[in-house]
């Protein structure tokens, strides 16, 4: 279906465009929503008055979405969530969940403008792509964390997902004991190899 933009839309067109998309993406979401119009010559003409005003509304979203943009940039967020000893998340988080984190600090997010390609499934910290508008995208990071001091010492900068930092033990000891396993397996090739 064709349709015209009513608003510039990320990854699809600016302000008036023409563009051709699936049909249940127009009837569900565009065309409710009141972000474009059914490409035919009313609609055209329709827009065309319009666009003055289309163009004024687009320019306050667009500072709006910069001056919640500026505050929000950057910022950290703490997650509690259960994992496993290797770091392994019991559940995920989702672009539903940050977006409910947002909201609780303060920030009016929508779910839709939280870029999540998949969910976050392992505790660390992990940048995250916030697109507020379609020219206005920022970063936050998320600490995913098994308990508020594990988010401290993961914000100070240690790793806790490696052998040594969840059993305690020295990492030297680890590269000892693997530099003599490629030792052993070396000579062991190499008597092979004599016989």
């Amino acid at each position: 279906m064709d349709v015209i933009l009513l608003e510039r839309i990320h990854r699809l067109g600016a302000l008036g465009d023409t563009v051709r998309v699936r049909d249940g993406y127009a009837r569900n979401y565009l065309l409710p929503t009141g972000r474009a119009l059914r490409a035919n010559d009313a609609n055209r003409a329709k827009f065309e008055s319009q666009k003055a005003q289309l163009v004024a509304r687009n320019e306050e979203r667009r500072s709006e979405a910069q001056g919640l943009g500026e505050t929000l940039d950057g910022k950290s967020f703490t997650i509690v969530r259960s994992a496993g000893e290797t770091g392994q998340l019991y559940g995920s988080v989702s672009a539903r969940d940050l977006a409910d984190i947002l909201k609780a600090e303060g920030f009016d997010v929508s779910r839709n403008a939280v870029e999540l390609n998949q969910p976050i499934k392992a505790i660390g910290i992990h940048k995250v792509t916030i697109v507020l508008h379609a020219e206005v995208s920022i970063t936050i990071n998320v600490n995913v964390a098994r308990s508020a001091e594990e988010a401290e010492r993961q914000a100070r900068g240690e790793t806790l997902t490696s052998a040594a930092a969840i059993y305690g033990v020295d990492e030297d000891e680890y590269a000892d004991e693997d530099e003599g396993a490629e030792e052993t397996e070396a000579g062991e090739n190499t008597a092979e190899a004599q016989v």
